[in-house]
């Protein structure tokens, strides 16, 4: 339940931080210039803190 919790919660993150917040104006940016990306970061680093925790 926690893995599925932090993946969740790592998504939205990484498409409102990652992309919308931080996103890169120029395209220049690998992870931030693509949502599904951004999306796909949050999710792997939501498993990996809710794994440490």
């Amino acid at each position: 339940m926690k893995y599925v919790l932090g993946a969740l919660i790592g998504g939205v993150v990484g498409y409102l931080v990652l992309y919308r917040l931080i996103g890169c104006s120029t395209g220049a940016c690998p992870i931030t210039a693509n949502p599904y990306i951004s999306v796909i970061y949050g999710i792997i680093m939501g498993l990996l803190v809710a794994g440490s925790a």
